[in-house]
């Protein structure tokens, strides 16, 4: 008798993945036992000592056999008055890219496209190929800045129901200019998310573009985290601004009672602390510009950075080279140096004064 080759679909068969996602690979940080970790962007510091305190007193008041505000209003509202629009325009959700996922789930999908410009956050392609949507790239000039005669050929040429904007870019550093911004929104057929994950170490925001009004702000997202600035990268917390339409797109598609009652009431304090981020923002841009301009006297190429890290090539030696030497003193960056468009280039974060001396020294001593 002939033998069945066995159904795959057969019982106790696991089924294959979907095909569009069998090449993909998830993203990746490298988490590694370090004395000075400058490799993801974290704030160095943790929440004040008043957030803590304020933050343990409120964890006693939650009833944790309760679901949590399915709307998070509290929170919406406090986000809302920071920003000074209404609740209605604020949603939150946990960490930004899940905000990503719900816009391409909202609004992408299968036959429907979305348009970025590389070298940039990686997850704005791999969350829309996650979600069925397909990927237009533009590339940025030489210098890392956004092209609106490149934005206008892929836009035309692919009619993008989102367009990706990150300013400050990661992982260059370079903000994208309110009028370029504009420009885009301008061009445009669809949305135009702006992700401002490092928005607070930048000189201007997309906010003002939305407060303002004027043609096309109805289409116009603003994308923020509570990870960086706001010491709550544990968290996990971010919040969109934009039109009530969007917000309700993206209640459309969030899973019910997404955000947990302690996260609310994380973010919900964190906005009291104002004072203290803002006197945080300002240390680090200090730093920033004590290490671009000790960078500036080694054999490295580096680019102006609006965010709280530097991204640097090595001219003597190889990237990859320098980030082992690096990890051997026990400082940990970020390696770009496969990543498109970045051939040979590294990104430090921006952490505490002695954190940076630490990394200087070591970076100095690798390039020998």
């Amino acid at each position: 008798m002939a033998s069945v080759e066995p159904d795959p679909r057969a019982r106790g068969a696991l089924p294959a993945v979907r095909a569009d996602l069998a090449a993909l690979t998830g993203y990746h940080s490298p988490q590694v036992d370090v004395e000075v970790r400058l490799n993801t962007n974290e704030a160095p510091l943790p929440p004040p000592p008043g957030w803590l305190e304020a933050y343990r007193s409120g964890l006693s008041a939650i009833d944790f056999n309760r679901y949590p505000d399915r709307d998070a209003t509290l929170l919406r509202q406090a986000l809302a008055d920071s920003h000074g629009v209404r609740p209605d325009r604020v949603f939150c959700a946990n960490g930004s890219n899940e905000i990503l996922q719900c816009l391409l789930l909202a609004f992408g999908g299968p036959g429907r496209t979305a348009a970025l410009f590389e070298p940039t956050y990686t997850l704005h392609r791999h969350i829309a190929r996650i979600t069925g949507t397909a990927v237009a790239a533009g590339i940025r000039t030489d210098q890392f800045l956004l092209d609106l005669g490149e934005v206008q050929r892929v836009l035309e040429a692919h009619d993008p129901v989102i367009t990706f904007l990150c300013s400050p870019n990661n992982p260059t550093g370079r903000a994208d200019p309110i009028d370029q911004i504009e420009a885009v929104l301008t061009m445009a057929p669809g949305l135009v998310v702006v992700d401002e994950a490092y928005g607070q170490f930048a000189p201007s925001s997309a906010l003002d573009l939305l407060r303002r009004g004027g043609p096309g702000a109805e289409r116009l997202v603003i994308v923020r985290t509570f990870s960086k600035t706001w010491s709550m990268a544990g968290v996990r917390l971010g919040y969109v601004i934009a039109a009530p339409e969007v917000i309700q797109a993206c209640q459309l598609v969030v899973l019910p009672y997404h955000l947990d009652a302690a996260k609310q009431l994380a973010g919900r304090l964190a906005l009291g602390f104002v004072t203290e981020m803002e006197a945080r923002v300002a240390m680090l841009k200090e730093e920033r510009g004590r290490i671009a301009a000790a960078l500036a006297g080694l054999p490295v190429e580096t680019w102006p950075s609006d965010a709280n890290f530097i991204l640097f090539r090595p001219t003597a030696a190889k990237a990859r080279e320098v980030w082992a030497r690096l990890l051997d003193a026990s400082v940990l960056v970020r390696d770009c140096s496969e990543w498109p468009g970045l051939d040979g280039c590294l990104r430090v974060t921006v952490g505490l004064p002695d954190e940076n001396d630490r990394f200087l020294a070591a970076l100095t001593e690798s390039l020998r």
